[in-house]
C-alpha cells in the first residue's frame, strides 16, 4: 500500500533537557519550533529503552500467559511475558529471556510479529512483538522484590474471547495478540 504524500513538515527541535529520572524511564522537555508559525513550544516525552513481548505457545496449543500486579492500574492483569531490552541486547533474545524469567518456560526461537511505537505522543521507544512455538516448562518463575508473576496456561482458541471480554486489557499486549491472531489464527 502506497503512502500518500503530505504537505506537513516536521518540527525542528531547539532544546532538549531531562526533567526527571525515574529509574526505568526518564522524562524530557523538548522545545520545538512550529513549521506553521515559527513559534517555539514545549513538549514532554518519555525516554526508555525498547521493550519486548512474546506469546509463548506450548506443543499442546496453549498460550503461556502471566498474571501480575500492575502499580499504574493498581490491579492484577493477565498479559504475555515482556520487559525492557538490556543495553545491546537483541530483541528476540530479550523476548526469550523474559519468557523464561516470568513464566519458567523456555522457547528456542522468537518469531517477529513486528514493531510498534507504544504512544508516539509521549514515547520515543519501540515495542518488539514476538511469538514462540514449542515452549516447555524448565524451571520455577524467577520472581524478584519488584516483579512477581504467576504462569497461566490458556488454550489459544480462548485468546480472542479474553481480549474481547476485557480480561486481557493491556493495550500493547492486545496489539501483539491481535497481530498473532490475524496472521496465524487461534488453531
Amino acid at each position: 500500500m502506497a503512502r500518500k504524500r503530505t504537505a506537513l513538515r516536521e518540527w525542528r527541535e531547539q532544546k532538549r533537557e531531562r526533567v526527571a529520572d525515574c529509574r526505568v524511564f526518564s522524562v524530557e522537555r523538548s522545545t520545538a519550533v512550529s513549521p506553521v508559525d515559527g513559534d517555539s513550544h514545549a513538549f514532554y516525552r518519555i525516554q526508555s529503552a525498547d521493550w519486548v513481548q512474546v506469546l509463548p505457545i506450548t506443543a499442546k496449543g496453549e498460550a503461556v500467559l502471566v498474571r501480575q500486579y500492575r502499580h499504574g492500574s493498581q490491579r492484577l492483569t493477565l498479559e504475555i511475558p515482556g520487559g525492557i531490552l538490556d543495553p545491546g541486547e537483541d530483541p528476540a533474545a530479550a523476548a526469550l529471556r523474559e519468557c523464561l524469567e516470568e513464566t519458567g518456560y523456555r522457547a528456542t526461537t522468537a518469531i517477529s510479529l513486528g514493531v510498534v511505537n507504544p504512544n508516539p505522543a509521549l514515547f520515543a521507544n519501540r515495542l518488539h512483538g514476538f511469538f514462540a512455538r514449542d515452549a516447555v516448562p524448565e524451571r520455577a518463575v524467577q520472581n524478584t522484590g519488584t516483579e512477581v508473576t504467576e504462569c497461566v496456561l490458556v488454550p489459544l482458541r480462548d485468546l480472542e474471547q479474553l481480549l474481547l471480554s476485557g480480561e486481557i486489557e493491556h493495550a500493547l499486549v492486545a496489539c501483539t495478540l491481535w497481530r498473532y491472531l490475524h496472521l496465524h489464527g487461534s488453531g
